[in-house]
């Protein structure tokens, strides 16, 4: 059982997730397709040991240059070694910028805000490293872009 907050909010528990390393970099991930492609977060993820794959909405197909750019940008973050850090607010003091539209109906008033240095914050009640160089090297895999969805996915494996 979750440890009890001010004004009795009860926090959900940590949820168990096959990889933290590569959990950890779902989230970076989110928020460098955001930066490079004013996109939101994706809206399919399926994160791995072995093989993860995250779909964004995107209003163009990116160049091989820009997949290069996303790997290069993803590796350079983790190298930079960023602290990973919770925070826990109640769901009616919740920053602007965090969506509510994920988390579960059953959600507590007290949601966990998973921040990684100053680049990325979101709620997540999924494990995580401690900071970004623990999770090793990303490297991609692959993309699929489908014009009709506009969508495109992203392969990629923690190594």
């Amino acid at each position: 059982m979750a440890a009890k907050l001010q004004n009795d909010f009860e926090p959900m528990e940590e949820r168990e997730v096959s990889f933290p390393p590569a959990h950890t970099a779902e989230h970076l991930l989110n928020q460098t397709m955001i930066r490079l492609f004013g996109c939101g977060r994706s809206y399919n993820a399926h994160v791995e040991r072995k093989k993860s794959k995250m779909s964004f909405h995107l209003d163009h197909k990116p160049t091989r240059q820009e997949e290069k750019e996303i790997e290069r940008r993803m590796n350079e973050l983790i190298a930079e070694d960023l602290p990973v850090t919770f925070e826990y607010v109640s769901r009616d003091m919740l920053p602007e910028e965090i969506s509510t539209e994920r988390l579960p109906a059953d959600a507590s008033g007290t949601i966990r805000l998973v921040r990684i240095g100053d680049y990325d914050v979101c709620a997540c009640i999924g494990k995580h490293v401690r900071s970004t160089s623990q999770i090793g090297r990303f490297e991609m895999l692959g993309t699929n872009w489908d014009e009709t969805e506009r969508s495109f996915r992203v392969r990629f494996k923690i190594v």
